[in-house]
């Protein structure tokens, strides 16, 4: 009877690793390193919704050295999440890739200054030194300031606070749910910063998205739209499970060698959440906003960091 079960036991295992070998494949790959802001993959990964859809999908991250472009425009990746902004430059320069879902409706990013700094105001920040990633991001803050004539030292950073904590800088640009809160984490407390959301002033341009390159499209639309579906699963699971939630995103975490905390992790899940509700945009979650487009290409433009304009229908391209 024992040889029996067994024999069975490994039948029904082979048949389930024929049957996974058979799935289409697809590989994804997050804009940066593991963390709460790619939750619902991991969330769609780990709960089976990929493959419910019939998808085997691999997560393949990429890093400082090696940016999600990159992987789409080499063949390594089918499709990639990126920035908004970060997408139309790179249409622009050649790479032909196409905007499938837009998940994030608002804008992530500020600065923040301490208010020992005596920066109260914005008009404050004229003639000081700011902090500005030196991986990119710094379009839409670029703009901020180049529109209201004030004349700053931009100081390149890699993805530490180091700089703004012992004071090198004046201002930082930051992430709302990611180096905002790294500060507070390291001992500042909140009624002791001045911030600056760029969405207060017209530039709430949203940031995630889901691209892949126009062929992938053209060839595998239904895989696309299997992967899209699971993945908006994938977030409304994590929205609706956060404690599981967030010990799936720490897990990964942990897999790739990336220190983190609890708290932060927690924080970043929050606001991440936060900036996927479409609000007053007249949208629903996942479709991406033509007068959003525009703003951020008038952004890239404004700033001649891009000198030819892409149409919308040619950019964006949903599945759903």
């Amino acid at each position: 009877m024992k040889h029996q079960i067994a024999v069975l036991a490994l039948f029904y295992l082979l048949a389930f690793q024929c049957i996974a070998q058979d799935l289409p494949k697809i590989t994804f790959s997050p804009h940066w390193l593991p963390q709460a802001q790619f939750a619902g993959y991991y969330t769609a990964q780990k709960k089976g919704f990929y493959r419910a859809e019939g998808l085997d999908v691999k997560i393949v991250h990429s890093s400082a050295s090696v940016n999600a472009s990159e992987l789409l425009a080499n063949g390594t990746s089918d499709i990639i999440s990126s920035f908004l902004i970060s997408a139309i430059s790179a249409k622009n320069s050649g790479l032909d890739l196409v905007n499938i879902a837009q998940l994030s409706q608002n804008s992530a990013l500020l600065f923040v200054s301490k208010k020992t700094s005596n920066i109260k105001t914005l008009d404050d920040l004229n003639g000081k030194k700011i902090g500005v990633w030196k991986s990119g991001f710094y379009e839409v803050g670029r703009d901020l300031i180049r529109t209201k004539g004030y004349k700053v030292t931009w100081v390149p950073i890699l993805s530490s606070i180091n700089m703004f904590m012992v004071g090198g800088i004046d201002a930082m640009t930051v992430m709302w749910y990611n180096e905002y809160d790294q500060i507070i984490n390291s001992g500042i407390n909140k009624e002791e910063l001045t911030t600056f959301l760029f969405s207060d002033y017209g530039y709430n341009i949203p940031e995630d998205g889901l691209y892949c390159i126009n062929k992938t499209l053209a060839q595998r639309k239904g895989d696309l739209v299997k992967f899209v579906r699971a993945t908006l699963k994938g977030w409304e699971y994590a929205k609706n499970n956060r404690s599981e939630t967030l010990d799936i995103v720490l897990e990964e975490m942990k897999k790739a060698h990336v220190a983190t905390n609890k708290a932060h992790q927690s924080w970043m899940l929050d606001r991440v959440l936060d900036l996927m509700e479409p609000g007053a945009k007249k949208v629903k979650k996942g479709q991406l906003s033509e007068s959003d487009f525009n703003k951020a290409q008038n952004v890239l433009i404004d700033g001649g960091y891009i000198k030819n304009r892409i149409e919308f229908n040619a950019f964006y391209k949903p599945v759903l």
